[in-house]
């Protein structure tokens, strides 16, 4: 095996690079110390534009703040701390619905873990400014479902009606409310994961759970070990498109944390997580974060940063990463954002497809493949947009859906 696998860069911009040496920086002394190669010729809106799509800027801007304005000119550091300060609010306001849930949830005796927002950032960075958060991820017990959603109706929540063929379907794992005052979206999971997977049961992640200090409510989050292998899995399903979620698993092993001897030990978790998955995607996780980030590696873990596989989906996951391109779980989700249409784009389109296609079926286990495989042929809501058929045809999407997914390649349907 070739211990000296290397990530092959040379597809990424410079203003990419130069973001990653100032996410490395310790302090704003670091700064001065960086190759003067990458501080000429930038394009500051392009490196600013970066900043914000990776999530990153929380960060960048509280490296930034106190250096030479001659290093960075002073209307990026501008743009930077007015994001800074959005965001600073932003979490702010999740922190305080984070609390009202939780006590409402309490009062009405369901049990709550929250799997992003505000309370991972204070638990990763120390502070909730450093990470941003676009909504709340709850995760409950299936058989809480029902009382949840009628307590967040009750709030003022509305429930984010699903289009045909995808209510209740056997890969659904949350559903979503958005508060249309409040500006706050809210995803209730009764899984970690999109089915089908093999994960802890609620019963053992609330045994594993932490109390968060952040809000004078108790806040319940999840544990040390399954935090990890959930951002883990979270990120890799995406493709690594935001280098917030690197930074996140930087930080986690940043501190040092003995994930070995914490409540779920290395030998014990593959019974019930992700199994040889596991080590894949962790693997893939550990030599995107050393090579990108120079996120420190112990020996023992070194050996899961060997396997081919792992090499193969960390190298296939730059492309996201410079394309700026997420990773759907079902990649039918087509974002005209992304995809474009025309005729002239075919090649294009289908070439994305495919490789979007090709990157999820290698992170899966065999079981998840046959299953991506029979969903390909299920059809979707994008079916439902392109062609309009009465309730009771609904089965003709079925034998139409090949023929109705190549009509929107073709960008004949906007």
């Amino acid at each position: 095996m070739d211990n000296n696998f290397k990530l092959d860069l040379r597809t990424l911009p410079k203003e990419f690079s130069l973001l990653l040496e100032i996410l490395k920086m310790e302090n704003e002394d670091c700064l001065r110390l960086i190759n003067n190669e990458l501080l000429i010729n930038i394009d500051w809106e392009k490196f600013l534009k970066l900043a914000i799509h990776h999530r990153v800027y929380p960060l960048i801007y509280s490296k930034l703040k106190k250096i030479d304005e001659n290093l960075v000119p002073s209307e990026v550091i501008k743009s930077l701390y007015l994001e800074y300060k959005k965001n600073t609010f932003q979490m702010l306001h999740l922190s305080g619905e984070m609390e009202k849930i939780s006590k409402m949830f309490n009062e009405d005796q369901i049990r709550m873990l929250f799997l992003k927002g505000p309370v991972v950032a204070a638990d990763l960075y120390g502070d909730i400014s450093l990470r941003t958060s676009k909504d709340l991820d709850i995760l409950i017990p299936i058989t809480d479902l029902e009382r949840a959603t009628e307590l967040l109706l009750n709030l003022g929540y509305r429930k984010v009606t699903l289009a045909p063929f995808e209510i209740w379907k056997w890969r659904n794992h949350h559903e979503t409310y958005i508060h249309p005052q409040k500006k706050i979206n809210i995803e209730i999971h009764w899984g970690l994961h999109p089915r089908p997977t093999i994960e802890p049961s609620f019963n053992d992640l609330w045994e594993r759970k932490r109390i968060s200090s952040l809000t004078n409510y108790p806040i319940y989050f999840l544990g040390k070990m399954d935090l990890y292998l959930y951002l883990i899995a979270h990120g890799a399903r995406h493709g690594w498109f935001r280098l917030r979620w690197l930074s996140d698993i930087d930080q986690i092993i940043r501190k040092k944390i003995n994930l070995e001897k914490e409540n779920v030990i290395k030998g014990n978790y593959e019974q019930y997580h992700l199994g040889k998955q596991a080590s894949l995607l962790e693997g893939q996780a550990l030599i995107l974060t050393s090579q990108l980030l120079n996120t420190p590696i112990n020996e023992e873990n070194k050996v899961l940063t060997e396997g081919k596989r792992s090499r193969k989906l960390a190298q296939n996951a730059l492309y996201y990463i410079r394309e700026m391109t997420p990773v759907y779980s079902d990649p039918e989700d087509e974002s005209p954002k992304y995809f474009k249409r025309n005729l002239l784009s075919l090649k294009s389109n289908l070439q994305k497809s495919f490789f979007i296609n090709r990157y999820l079926f290698a992170s899966k286990s065999q079981l998840q493949r046959f299953f991506y495989i029979l969903n390909l042929f299920y059809p979707k809501s994008a079916d439902v947009e392109t062609l309009v058929l009465p309730n009771y045809l609904h089965f003709l999407y079925f034998p139409l859906r090949p023929f109705l997914w190549t009509w929107r390649k073709l960008g004949k349907h906007t």
